[in-house]
């Protein structure tokens, strides 16, 4: 190239190698662009010309960059809030001058703009790691990094140079002092007060000129083969141009020309290469985004415990470790900011949208954690869980995350208490995560319920209104029109009308629209509330004279007991959500068709009160490990497993040598069997790896002795591990290694441990290890998550039970038999008219939720150890068809609980001077 067209050639060099880094990053992420966002205020011509040449350039390199035109009293909003958090937007400028008639303190504005976007180089931050030399650390101002990039490209050494800068502004002239220095160079800054200002500039190899003064340097002033950079943009007069002006430079380019080595001209030099450079910036500031962000690169510090003897209680522990703030733990475990809501310090959202930018990211490994046959205390399944995932993380430093069901209020204020862990192997803070955290049971009691006073809504005003007055109030004159809803389109749809104008529709067409004609004889929805109230079980409702007698039996569940909680558990996106909870059938019409909530018109009102309910909730367990807790459903009635969602960002974090570990409930015949058959079945992950949770009370008790013995008896326990034996082979059913985990009391004797080993691993268990990560957190978990490492390594050939396509009974017999050891099932009436009714509405393809007692592997809650020589009793069957499971009754089964005697509510308080709750458990 020429000396004085050299910057174009750059720019150009520039922008091809721009491409090519573009194109590289794409190689990582097919979706990822750079992103870059010009924020302006008000509309100057100057600016919009300098914007429009951004764009281009920007268009060019492959970078997204939206121009933001914002009032004034909003540029600080919106470069906190909707850029420097945004995580698609890896550049950000604000387009100087400000033109505004309000005064704006333009450092104010630049220095909101966060460090790692400031592509422009004009924050506090990036000006003062460049003038200490920090290069390799901070942005360079656009026109002195493209100054530094034309003098590079003459081949003149910067290094002992001596050099020249006029001018010194925050944009050029300071920075380009100390950019040069960095370099090697001996600078020079003059400025206005300078004195013998063309001596000073004849003593100068590099001359960079950015006073703002047209054509004021003169060749007599430069040495001979000087390098002259020319940053100025003048208007002076030029009768000869359409405008009648011309621009230049702050350098007399035809006399200088004859004495430099090497210049820019005016226009079209150092301004392209000032746009080629914000554009390098941006890609760089891309570049160090992917570098700190690649999945499944933790950079993550833990928690140490301080254990105590004797072990103190949950409540003094949890209180014991300051939980890391929620916004740390979410960047350490490869979140972006944007993708996190904050609920306070210790708990948060995370948006779905994960999952998209994770997409080509390899699964961890998958861990279910299920139990035996428990005791009614329970074996500490949700313990055993807390203390792997700290023993993987914290002490073997593999990236691992916990995802848990959210405990029901109902067990916490009843018999049970929380269900956070216990011991040195917790979720915390326990109060959060066992009271209210984020409102999620709260949405689904207030979606449950609106949809029950939909059903008996409709039942009344059916009941009371003509074919022609039911269809007027349900499509009203709306400025002189009818016009259908979208939710009542989709039901002329299911219908078979293809017609969209009310007017249009027959007589026999109104009846079929208007009249669902539900049988109040076949409603299966109940109301819900997440308290155990046993009086709630059956009620009569419609008492109140306004009613005019349309009374009916009806009844309460609980909460988690709902079906919009299996289908915040199954779903596996904000859409699958939408049509699962517009699919809900709630009775079946007197012609024996199924009415859905879409029917009822209210499904889409359900998908809005569930549209946060939907985002797992991140927590965080005592050593600093990452726990999703999302979704509770009831575990004998639904599938007892928290949410797929939950799993599949879990799993797309800790990347392919990370674990997730996650807990189905009550024993392996209950929360096991419908984890594998129902949650698996819809998300398609495959397991790698089934902890089976073991105690020795409940051994002994399955062997013949009481629920709690504390006394050595090694033949109970050995008749007891049958139960133990029928749950590994429950397991192994599914083509899944087991590693038995013993969790250890203090009570229990080495002969007893050992003995349970051994026979777990008699049986087919891949190991069997003691535990005792409640008395000393992860580090009594290292065993078992070692084993479980080399289990996950081991070969596996994962089946479902059964194949979906079969009849409903055969489905339900081959859990009986298999699972729980049944000769054979029994369907009574009520369940033999809902297998005709359920296969002759469709519903007969649907895997099986078998509701019975964890108590016992039979039907009978009395019967431990491996009861044989039974027939299941199947009292009745009922659909969840929008979680998409069958559910049989087997026996006597309460969907709402009941307070004991002495509930723990009894020492539940609030200290009114601290405000800590006391008394949790």
């Amino acid at each position: 190239c020429e000396n004085d067209r050299s910057s174009f050639c750059v720019h150009r060099q520039v922008r091809e190698r721009l491409k090519k880094d573009v194109a590289q990053m794409k190689t990582q992420d097919p979706n990822f662009r750079p992103g870059l966002v010009v924020l302006q205020v008000g509309d100057r011509d100057d600016s919009n010309l300098y914007i429009s040449m951004k764009l281009k350039a920007a268009a060019e390199v492959n970078n997204r960059m939206p121009d933001v035109i914002v009032p004034v009293s909003y540029i600080y909003q919106i470069v906190l809030c909707s850029v420097n958090g945004n995580s698609a937007i890896h550049g950000l400028i604000v387009q100087l001058p400000l033109d505004s008639i309000h005064k704006i303190d333009t450092e104010k504005v630049t220095n909101v703009v966060a460090p790692e976007k400031d592509v422009d180089g004009l924050t506090s931050i990036n000006a003062g790691k460049l003038s200490r030399g920090d290069l390799g650390d901070c942005f360079i101002p656009c026109t002195p990094n493209g100054c530094m990039e034309l003098i590079r490209q003459t081949g003149v050494s910067v290094a002992g140079k001596r050099a020249v800068v006029i001018g010194r502004s925050k944009i050029v002239g300071a920075p380009m002092h100390d950019l040069l220095l960095w370099n090697h160079a001996t600078v020079t800054t003059c400025h206005s007060k300078t004195a013998d200002l063309a001596a000073e500039v004849g003593r100068a190899d590099i001359l960079v000129v950015g006073i703002g003064k047209a054509e004021m340097v003169k060749g007599d002033w430069v040495k001979k083969g000087a390098v002259v950079i020319d940053c100025g943009i003048n208007h002076i007069p030029d009768e000869t141009r359409p405008s009648g002006k011309r621009v230049v430079g702050d350098v007399h380019y035809s006399s200088v020309k004859e004495q430099a080595g090497f210049i820019t001209p005016v226009p079209g030099g150092v301004g392209p290469m000032t746009v080629a450079m914000l554009m390098q910036n941006t890609v760089l500031s891309a570049k160090r985004f992917l570098e700190s962000h690649q999945p499944g690169k933790w950079s993550i510090t833990y928690t140490k415990l301080i254990l105590q003897k004797p072990v103190p209680s949950d409540i003094v522990i949890s209180r014991s470790c300051v939980p890391k703030p929620i916004d740390r733990l979410a960047t350490e475990v490869g979140l972006l900011s944007d993708e996190v809501e904050l609920y306070g310090k210790t708990k948060a959202k995370v948006q779905l949208d994960i999952i998209n930018r994770l997409r080509a990211q390899p699964d961890g490994k998958y861990v279910v954690v299920t139990g035996i046959t428990p005791t009614p205390l329970g074996e500490g399944k949700s313990t055993t869980t807390i203390g792997l995932v700290q023993a993987l993380g914290a002490h073997m430093k593999l990236n691992v995350f916990a995802c848990v069901r959210q405990p029901s209020q109902g067990p916490t204020f009843g018999i049970k208490g929380g269900a956070a862990g216990g011991g040195y192997s917790q979720v915390i803070p326990m109060e959060e995560f066992n009271l209210h955290l984020t409102g999620d049971i709260h949405a689904i009691t207030a979606a449950n319920n609106l949809v029950a006073a939909a059903i008996d809504a409709r039942l009344f005003h059916e009941a009371t209104q003509t074919d022609k007055a039911l269809y007027n109030r349900l499509v009203p004159l709306s400025g002189g029109q009818r016009t259908f809803s979208p939710i009542q389109i989709n039901r002329l749809k299911r219908l078979g009308i293809e017609k969209t104008d009310p007017t249009t529709l027959t007589e026999e067409e109104i009846t079929r629209f208007a009249r669902l004609d539900m049988d109040p004889d076949s409603i299966t929805w109940h109301r819900v509330l997440d308290t155990n109230d046993r009086f709630l079980r059956k009620i009569t409702i419609g008492q109140s004279p306004t009613e005019k007698g349309h009374t009916r039996e009806a009844q309460f569940s609980i909460t988690v007991a709902s079906e919009i909680m299996a289908v915040l558990a199954l779903t596996s996106s904000l859409k699958d959500m939408r049509q699962r909870l517009a699919k809900m059938v709630v009775a079946t019409s007197r012609s024996g068709q199924p009415i859905t909530t879409e029917d009822l018109g209210v499904s889409g009102a359900l998908t809005v009160l569930m549209r946060d309910a939907i985002k797992p909730n991140l927590m965080q367990t005592l050593e600093g490990t990452p726990v999703f807790v999302h979704a509770g459903p009831f575990a004998n009635i639904a599938h007892g497993n928290s949410s797929i969602l939950a799993d599949k960002i879990a799993l797309k974090l800790v990347g392919p040598e990370g674990f997730v570990v996650t807990e189905a409930g009550f024993g392996a015949d209950i929360g096991m069997e419908k984890f594998f058959n129902i949650k698996c079945r819809y998300s398609g992950l495959r397991p790698h790896v089934v902890v089976l949770v073991a105690t020795v009370r409940a051994l002994k008790m399955h062997g013949g002795g009481p629920t709690v013995s504390d006394c050595t008896n090694l033949e109970l326990l050995e008749k007891g591990c049958s139960n133990m034996r029928k749950q590994v082979e429950n397991a192994r059913h599914f083509g899944v290694p087991v590693v038995v985990a013993v969790n250890a009391f203090k009570t229990d004797t080495e002969s007893e441990l050992d003995l349970i080993c051994t026979l777990a691993k008699e049986v087919g268990a891949f190991d069997a290890v003691r535990c005792s990560h409640w008395a000393e957190g992860g580090a009594g978990a290292v065993a078992l998550g070692q084993a479980v490492r080399r289990a996950s390594e081991a070969p596996s050939d994962f089946k479902f039970l059964y194949d979906v396509e079969l009849p409903i009974a055969d489905k339900i017999r081959i859990i009986a038999q298999k699972i729980y050891g049944a000769d054979d099932i029994e369907l009574l009436p009520d369940a033999q008219h809902k297998v005709a009714l359920y296969t002759k509405q469709g519903f007969g393809n649907l895997p099986i939720c078998m509701a019975k007692t964890h108590l016992s592997l039979s039907h009978e809650a009395d019967k431990k150890g491996v009861p044989t020589g039974f027939v299941l009793p199947i009292r009745d069957i009922r659909a969840s068809v929008g979680a998409g499971f069958l559910y049989p009754l087997v026996g006597t089964m309460p969907t709402i609980p009941g307070l004991p005697t002495r509930p723990c509510f009894y020492d539940i308080d609030l200290d009114p001077e601290t405000e800590q709750v006391n008394g949790l458990f």
